[in-house]
């Protein structure tokens, strides 16, 4: 066994900030936590800057990244943006598809980001073709997790309709497997590997017919992985789903078995009281997702009743209008400021731990997120001599990652003991700018 330290200038120690700790690692874990080490041990790898636990994206659409500056230009909904997104997804190919999500991580490592949750549904080739190996695209986001260096939670996506039990449309016949029996069967193929876990996910009750859910949720139940769905992101679902089935989304997912404490709704943003309860009382997470939802012109969901009902709460970058966790969870509480007019809905530190540590359960990562003897040695580094992090009291660092920090400010980041950000360079990916640029590009061509 090899053990290395690594020394933190300030670290938040998940209701404090303690300065000079000394981290040591052992085979991709915390093996040791020493506080009051007031100068880097011999041999310590110094950390200088504000450390946390490492953040946890629990929502990613990679392929969105080359929507960025495409989708903002002149107007619409949701629905127009989802037009635009298909002729993106009708590109891709295995190869361009790892490389773009090759650099779509790094870009995440860049950002503190060390576990990513991959919502994963374009399965097939373009009109649904099958590859030789039916989950070649789903392998390319493994493999790019493993090549930019971060932790990976697949979540095998099974989108099988266009709208209460329409047929898939054109677009979409290459994320169908016809029924939900045969997309759990080609998921059962997937392997886990030490950086990469397999979970499930409903792309939404519209895309997957009512009498299917339940095959999806046992899937998920049986291997006790992780199971998301996007949940009433738009009211026209939530008007299309009363007018099929005579209830809300979320009374159906219940109904259907689909609730309990290893599901996370996404978005979960147009929800009736008995929604919440119904969410909170199961113990169903939620991932919200602040600049994609105000990207699309989604709303603000209730966030603060959906907690307060015992939902707990993680965040993602979904469509990756910009990838940064600090600012989304600063958007949390911005968000429900201008809505309520009142402040103080969070403090700092609940939304780092949505950041970090609830994030990484929802992802199957119970064993990360925290600072502490036996987790896994994954956290990131905040410089706090930035332009927009100079001034504050060290003692203050949660308040100041959250309300002042962005993904610019990100020094280190540290992946089972492994440094894969240094000194705000990508140690794997030399050029992430330019890797993103050429395979955006190529899904241009």
């Amino acid at each position: 066994m090899t053990t290395r330290t690594y020394w933190l200038e300030h670290a938040w120690l998940g209701t404090y900030v303690e300065p000079g700790v000394a981290v040591d690692v052992t085979d991709g874990r915390i093996s040791a936590v020493r506080t009051e080490t007031p100068a880097p041990p011999p041999g310590a790898e110094v950390l200088r800057g504000l450390t946390l636990p490492g953040l946890a994206n629990a929502h990613s659409h990679a392929f969105h990244r080359a929507l960025r500056g495409t989708v903002q230009v002149g107007s619409g909904t949701f629905w127009t943006w989802r037009e635009l997104m298909y002729g993106f997804a009708d590109r891709l190919t295995p190869e361009s598809y790892h490389a773009l999500a090759r650099a779509v991580y790094a870009e995440m490592a860049l950002a503190g980001v060390t576990a990513v949750g991959e919502f994963h549904y374009v399965h097939h080739a373009p009109g649904g073709a099958r590859y030789a190996d039916p989950n070649a695209m789903g392998e390319a986001l493994i493999a790019a997790a493993a090549d930019a260096g971060i932790r990976i939670t697949l979540l095998d996506t099974a989108y099988l309709s266009s709208g209460f039990g329409a047929p898939p449309n054109a677009h979409q016949l290459r994320f169908s497997d016809g029924s939900a029996e045969d997309w759990a069967t080609r998921s059962a193929l997937l392997k886990e590997r030490d950086h990469a876990r397999i979970g499930a996910a409903i792309h939404s009750v519209r895309a997957v017919p009512a009498a299917q859910l339940a095959t999806v949720a046992r899937w998920a139940e049986e291997r006790r992985a992780p199971l998301h769905v996007h949940l009433s992101e738009q009211t026209a679902e939530n008007d299309a789903c009363r007018d099929a089935h005579g209830r809300t989304p979320t009374r159906l997912l219940a109904d259907h078995g689909v609730l309990g404490p290893r599901t996370t709704g996404v978005h979960n943003t147009h929800l009736t009281d008995e929604d919440i309860a119904l969410i909170g009382g199961s113990g169903t997470g939620t991932c919200m997702c602040p600049t994609t939802e105000r990207d699309l012109a989604d709303g603000i969901g209730p966030a603060v009743a959906l907690q307060a009902a015992g939902s707990p709460l993680s965040l993602g970058s979904d469509s990756h209008a910009v990838i940064d966790l600090l600012e989304e969870a600063r958007a949390m509480e911005l968000n429900e400021r201008l809505r309520s007019r009142t402040r103080g809905h969070w403090t700092a530190e609940a939304l780092l731990r949505a950041a970090s540590g609830d994030g990484h359960a929802a992802l199957g990562w119970e064993e990360a997120g925290s600072l502490e003897q036996g987790a896994l040695a994954d956290f990131t580094t905040i410089a706090l001599d930035s332009v927009r992090t100079a001034g504050p009291l060290p003692r203050l660092g949660a308040e100041t990652a959250v309300f002042a920090a962005s993904a610019a400010d990100v020094r280190h980041t540290v992946v089972a003991g492994r440094q894969i950000v240094r000194d705000g360079a990508h140690t794997l990916v030399p050029d992430v700018p330019g890797a993103l640029a050429a395979a955006v590009a190529a899904l241009r061509d």
